[in-house]
């Protein structure tokens, strides 16, 4: 995992629940060895041969059972390192068409799996040539950039143009973009209009296991995708909620995916549901500790327990629940907040987390791409959770310099 991950914690959590032995790969190992002491290993998640050696050297030393990659920046060099050790895994071409949205898109396309139209764009020209020959509303994106940053709706010619010069210079000043022909591309895809749910999933051999199905009672209609409230189980119909499902394991197979996590985040029409990402990862963030399974077992104790071999139960658990990923108000330096002591004292409220410190820089999207906090809530209806989450947000005032 990268030394910015929120995952840290709750892997290590479930690992230690199951007696299992951990060796953290970041690339910044004195970040994590606060987590596990004598069992972190540097190393480099950007050139995936180095970072392959270093792991199957110290595989060498002490053999692994599993590989997991927890984020989107680790997942390919996990996928390539597990092949090397002849362990479980994705094919490291299919995690890496799950990174690249344009590949993504066509390999749905020729799977016959329907979607929006989408073209790429060369920049800088690429832009101002098709800006008249588009057809609005569009969506602009990057091909690997995640958390919605540089994705910006834009509903005529002016417009697209602002939008892909910002969603252009969000890419120039990424570190995450490495390869030349995603640092100088941009994916267009026409809007599709909808509610909006995400999924947890396993893959098990090519088998999906549905583990849950989050509602987004927030309409995200754009020019900017800020996912706020993510609920569960979804209040969906059933044959919308089967629709989702089955777009999402049609495009799985169309992938190549075949083992391990996958977060999807699609959209519902009254033609279907359309599959807008997939990632061979959980779903980032916190968000995670919104979600319980059977007798209590979190997203990383059933994650484990597969990679291990190990049964997965995977039954809901009781009653409904859900995360409030609380938005950045407006850019600015973090002098403090306001109103945590409020929010934690309403009913169904679990809990509430901050993420920033004072003196941290938080910008919003489609710049940003860091939620400062997240609020959890649980309770017997969806219903009850949404309204938990809304009232505790609307209890917190950030103070921004």
């Amino acid at each position: 995992m990268p030394s910015t991950s929120y995952r840290a914690r709750d892997f290590l959590a479930s690992a230690a629940a199951l007696d299992v032995n951990v060796v953290v790969g970041s690339d910044h190992r004195q970040v994590l060895g606060q987590f596990a002491p004598q069992r972190s290993l540097l190393v480099d998640l950007s050139g995936t041969a180095r970072g392959v050696a270093q792991i199957v050297a110290h595989a060498a030393r002490t053999p692994l059972a599993a590989i997991l990659g927890t984020d989107d920046e680790s997942a390919v060099l996990a996928a390539v390192a597990a092949r090397a050790l002849g362990l479980a895994h994705n094919a490291p071409e299919a995690v890496a068409a799950a990174r690249d949205k344009y590949r993504f898109r066509c390999l749905l396309r020729d799977a016959g799996v329907p979607g929006p139209d989408f073209r790429l764009l060369e920049l800088p020209l690429g832009p101002a040539q098709a800006a008249h020959a588009l057809r609005y509303p569009c969506v602009v994106k990057p091909r690997s950039l995640s958390a919605s940053r540089g994705v910006i709706r834009a509903d005529d010619a002016p417009s697209f143009l602002a939008a892909c010069k910002r969603s252009a210079a969000i890419l120039a000043a990424s570190d995450h973009v490495h390869a030349y022909e995603h640092r100088h591309t941009l994916l267009v895809e026409d809007y599709i209009d909808g509610a909006e749910v995400a999924v947890e999933a396993l893959l098990d051999d090519g088998r999906l296991m549905v583990l849950a199905v989050l509602d987004k009672p927030e309409p995200m209609p754009g020019p900017y995708f800020e996912e706020t409230l993510l609920v569960t189980p979804s209040r969906l119909p059933r044959a919308s909620q089967d629709a989702v499902v089955a777009t999402l394991d049609t495009a799985a197979h169309a992938l190549g995916l075949r083992h391990g996590p996958v977060h999807a985040e699609l959209r519902v029409t009254a033609a279907g549901a359309t599959l807008l990402e997939i990632a061979p990862r959980s779903i980032g963030g916190l968000c995670s500790r919104a979600l319980r399974f059977g007798d209590g077992d979190s997203l990383e104790m059933l994650i484990l327990r597969q990679a291990l071999g190990l049964p997965v139960h995977a039954g809901p658990g009781a009653g409904a629940s859900g995360v409030m990923m609380m938005p950045v108000p407006r850019a600015g330096r973090v002098l403090g907040v306001d109103g945590l002591d409020a929010a934690r004292q309403v009913p169904g409220i679990e809990d509430v987390v901050i993420g920033v410190a004072p003196g941290e820089h938080l910008a919003p999207l489609p710049e940003g791409g860091r939620y400062p906090g997240f609020i959890f809530a649980r309770g017997a209806r969806p219903a009850a959770v949404e309204t938990a989450l809304r009232a505790a947000h609307a209890c917190i005032v950030w103070r921004l310099g």
